[in-house]
């Protein structure tokens, strides 16, 4: 499956549109995580464990709008836009 964030594929031409395919990923707090990032603020450098944490939420979304094209008969996956928000204190915040 072919997946990318450009609207056209290069050298191949789109027969048909099935439909828009959508992916989400929403991540719980982790009180050690969290305090050990915040220490990194603190001293700099980067938080691996929330890279992590970001990079397998990224797939788990890809991986969703995968399931979704192959059921639909896609073959690729055109146009994706990936956005991660933080969700503080019951309000959505963008980043």
């Amino acid at each position: 499956m072919i997946v990318t964030t450009t609207p056209t594929l290069q050298g191949r031409d789109i027969a048909d549109y099935k439909g828009i395919v959508t992916g989400e990923a929403i991540l719980g707090t982790n009180i050690f995580r969290d305090f050990f990032a915040s220490i990194r603020d603190v001293i700099g450098g980067r938080s691996g464990a929330y890279e992590r944490v970001l990079n397998d939420a990224r797939q788990t979304a890809i991986d969703d709008m995968v399931d979704q094209a192959k059921r639909m008969g896609a073959n690729a996956v055109i146009g994706v836009d990936i956005d991660y928000e933080a969700i503080s204190q019951g309000r959505a915040t963008p980043c």
